[in-house]
């Protein structure tokens, strides 16, 4: 078994030209533990492009943007939708761009797999685009400097969860970004969307009789990395894919709101340690953020 993931790898380096070839644990400047890799110039690059796709692609609508805070820090609080594409993160980041600028410090957490495995021409982009690695250390280090974060707690399985789940805040029970609210003493900005999980449709997650198959029956993971999930899915270009493969979204129409910001009543590393406390925080953001996707899917009525 072994073999034949080296096979399927060898094979696969046909389909990538020189610095598209995913990375299989070579480190290089891009690796996400740096805040300088960060470049306005890059940023703006790309507006263009995601304004093309805000209006004419996805036909955005969004609102709340008044319950940003004017300076300072905040951690930003998303549900991730639509595959790996994740059309709304995007079209997020876009509108933030555009009504805060380029030079508010602004980083998003990214997944540690994405790092690790994809063309290091995409990590480039993305460090450039204030992405880094999805760990504590960088975390706090971002919010001490004052910066915004941007966190999607649900990762793999909140962006392939299945389309019956996808008006559903899924954060697959994650706790570390109430643990850095409270030990940073920042307020959570929490932001929902309604439409971007229909840009492909997952069928079900098969995640565990997969694991089953590489612990019992030695089938590897491709590149060697626990790949979390394992979805079924309809969608751009593959047509049916089995995996977590990058997909191209569909048209689908997204809606975006910024939601009140979520205080809690205790700050500080004691709150942070405190597991009954940091439950309850959690489970607050949940109910809030569901709460306000249910009212969101209620005033637009409809997915055309």
């Amino acid at each position: 078994m072994e073999g034949l993931g080296e096979a399927l790898f060898d094979n696969l380096e046909s389909f990538f030209a020189p610095g598209l070839l995913p990375r299989t644990g070579d480190r290089h400047p891009d690796d996400g533990w740096s805040l300088d890799r960060r470049d306005p110039k890059v940023i703006q690059s790309f507006m263009p492009l995601w304004e093309w796709a805000y209006r004419h692609y996805f036909r955005v609508q969004t609102d709340g943007w008044h319950h940003v805070l004017p300076e300072g820090k905040m951690l930003v609080v998303g549900s991730h939708n639509g595959g790996l594409a994740t059309p709304d993160m995007f079209m997020f980041m876009y509108d933030w761009f555009c009504r805060q600028g380029f030079d508010r410090l602004t980083y998003g957490l990214m997944h540690p797999t994405v790092w690790d495995v994809f063309p290091e021409m995409v990590v480039r982009q993305a460090a450039q685009c204030g992405a880094v690695r999805a760990h504590p250390k960088m975390a706090i280090a971002a919010l001490q400097k004052g910066a915004t974060v941007l966190v999607y707690p649900g990762g793999p399985e909140d962006v392939f969860r299945p389309h019956h789940l996808r008006d559903k805040i899924y954060f697959a029970g994650r706790q570390g970004f109430i643990k850095l609210a409270l030990r940073e003493n920042v307020p959570i900005l929490p932001i929902i969307s309604y439409g971007a999980h229909d840009t492909l449709f997952v069928m079900a997650d098969i995640y565990k009789q997969m694991r089953q198959l590489h612990e019992e029956w030695g089938m590897p993971w491709l590149f060697g990395i626990d790949p979390v999930v394992f979805p079924i899915y309809l969608g751009l270009p593959w047509g049916i894919a089995f995996g977590p493969w990058p997909n191209f979204p569909l048209p689908a129409k997204i809606h975006t709101r910024v939601c009140a910001p979520v205080t809690f009543e205790r700050y500080g590393r004691e709150a942070a340690s405190d597991r009954q406390y940091v439950n309850q925080c959690y489970q607050l953001v949940c109910t809030q953020m569901q709460q306000s996707l249910d009212q969101l899917i209620a005033e637009v009525g409809d997915r055309s």
